[in-house]
């Protein structure tokens, strides 16, 4: 046996290093059993595999799957024992695991020939990678010593210089970019230049200075997620509540309230629904912020420690360059309570039954008090050149309508009024909206279905003269309503900005004086079919001759 061993080892070196190891793990084979089906594996990684011994489990061989239904006898194989404590001493080792060999995603070793190994530090100084065997001589021998090893890096070319092929260790301040030696006496003579090192302290500094202002602005948004994230709890509070007491009070009103009852607690949860998804909103922007600063944050801490002062002066310019920040510094939270209206109206609407079922029901709809309250829905609007009455000129990214005495050229359009000076918007209003018209003169602001005709005279196309649009005529000193070729007069304070809100599902559409303060000038409950456009009508010839009027469509950005 003995001779055979020999001899075996002798011949081993023309056998593949794999054949003598585990296919568990990889190593040479540790108390060797062989299972039925011929295979070889160290007996605790078998068993290992197999895991707790049970009489019903299939077990299988982890190469050919070959199953057993009986768990296998291991007994320990002694001639290939033998053989491999002879491979040992004859100095033989297992062969690198498949994970020691560089992948695309690896730094390769320079020296290795055949199917590289992992690089485990590179050489600066000959920029080169090594792997931890060709790595040795860079500690065993002297001549090597002064080398700088740092972490494997795939850039290590981009430290040579195109020009002169040698390693990149001076920076030119004046052109801001890493050159060699010889560009400092070439090139870039006479311009202010540094050793890399002294450079890449300079930047550190100011690294650490990005990343106190990063973490700052990730201590103030995280703070803003709190605030927000509070004030979705009071909204749940508060629409509970409201609910809460609306039903108390509903219930006193026994079968002539439960309708309404219901209706109250639907905007109320509509509203509530809408007051959560614009703080959501809010927050997930804030989230995203924050997660995009700490991934900077992280890659600028990655840089700070590395060893490379070239790679950190070509990488630092990309990463220290801070978007602005998308969030205000600070958030404050509403009132607990968000429906207060809600609650009063109907306590009033149970104190006069009847008369608030009939005549004042939409005083207890969710409606904004405070202008401010209703910047809450504004909406972007812009006019429909395709729509806009040939006397008339858009202007101020088609917000601005002015009244010309002399035609326009317009294409043509289907979609063009034709007879009335009038113009729709492009945009649909669906929803809750909100937006101001300013203007002078005479004036109609409308809202009207798409399908309104465009061709005929004023009884048939024009706003509010059909029950396709519901319009304010608003002139110097006076208001009236117009829907259907019904006219309503209109008291309340002459201004030069109305403002409209609409309530497309509740069925609502309110004008405003817009001043000092906001005064309702008239309110329409009803059944909207079809989304809305918003239009205007306007007349300059009562002006005193003026060869223009101008009206001008205010939007605000969502809050």
């Amino acid at each position: 046996l003995t001779i055979t061993l020999l001899i075996c080892s002798k011949k081993i070196s023309t056998v593949r290093h794999s054949s003598f190891s585990c296919s568990i793990c990889l190593d040479l084979l540790k108390d060797p059993v062989t299972i039925p089906c011929g295979h070889s594996y160290c007996m605790e990684c078998i068993q290992s595999f197999w895991g707790e011994e049970d009489e019903e489990k299939i077990h299988s061989c982890p190469q050919c799957r070959q199953t057993f239904t009986a768990r296998p006898v291991l007994v320990k194989n002694t001639m290939l024992a033998a053989l491999m404590e002879e491979l040992k001493r004859s100095g033989l080792q297992a062969a690198p695991a498949d994970h020691c060999y560089a992948g695309a995603e690896d730094v390769a070793c320079d020296v290795c020939t055949g199917r590289k190994l992992k690089a485990v530090k590179s050489c600066l100084f000959c920029v080169a990678s090594f792997c931890e065997q060709h790595l040795q001589f860079h500690y065993d021998s002297a001549a090597f010593k002064k080398h700088k090893l740092v972490d494997p890096s795939k850039t290590l070319q981009d430290n040579m210089c195109s020009r002169h092929d040698e390693v990149m260790k001076m920076f030119c301040r004046t052109d801001q970019q890493c050159i060699c030696f010889l560009c400092s006496v070439d090139q870039h003579k006479g311009h202010d230049t540094v050793s890399a090192a002294a450079e890449r302290t300079e930047r550190q500094r100011e690294l650490e200075e990005s990343r106190q202002i990063i973490q700052q602005r990730i201590q103030d948004a995280e703070k803003d997620v709190k605030l927000l994230e509070q004030e979705v709890k009071n909204i749940h509070v508060s629409a509970d509540q409201t609910v809460e007491d609306c039903e108390k009070t509903f219930s006193q009103l026994i079968r002539l309230l439960q309708e309404r009852s219901r209706d109250v607690e639907q905007q109320v949860r509509s509203q509530q629904q809408t007051e959560v998804s614009r703080v959501r909103e809010l927050q997930e922007k804030l989230e995203q912020e924050i997660a995009e600063l700490k991934r900077t944050d992280g890659q600028l801490e990655q840089l700070s420690h590395t060893e490379d002062h070239t790679e950190f002066l070509l990488s630092f310019p990309s990463l220290s360059a801070l978007s602005e920040s998308t969030h205000s510094s600070s958030f404050h939270t509403a009132p607990l309570r968000y429906f207060e209206d809600v609650t009063a109206a109907v306590s009033e609407a149970r104190d006069k039954l009847q008369d608030i079922l009939s005549e004042t029901w939409t005083n207890i709809s969710l409606r904004p008090t405070t202008r401010a309250a209703f910047f809450r829905y504004s909406c972007e609007l812009t006019l429909d050149p395709n729509t806009v009455n040939q006397r008339l000129l858009l202007s101020d990214g088609n917000r601005k309508v002015t009244h010309m005495m002399t035609e326009q050229s317009y294409s043509g359009h289907p979609d063009r009024f034709t007879t009335l000076w009038q113009v729709l918007s492009r945009e649909n209003l669906t929803g809750r909206c909100y937006w101001e018209v300013e203007m002078r003169g005479d004036v109609l602001v409308a809202v009207a279905y798409k399908n309104i005709s465009r061709v005929g005279n004023w009884t048939v196309s024009g706003f509010g003269n059909n029950d396709k649009s519901w319009a304010l005529r608003c002139s110097s000193n006076s208001y009236s309503f117009h829907h259907n070729n019904v006219q309503t007069p209109v008291s309340g304070p002459p201004s030069s900005r109305v403002g409209v809100f609409l309530d497309h599902t509740a069925g609502i559409l309110s004008f405003y004086s817009v001043s000092e303060t906001m005064t309702l000038l008239h309110r329409v409950q009803t059944t909207f079919t079809q989304p809305l456009l918003a239009g205007v009508w306007c007349n300059s010839w009562f002006l005193s001759g003026s060869s223009l009027f101008l009206v001008k469509i205010i939007f605000f950005i969502r809050i």
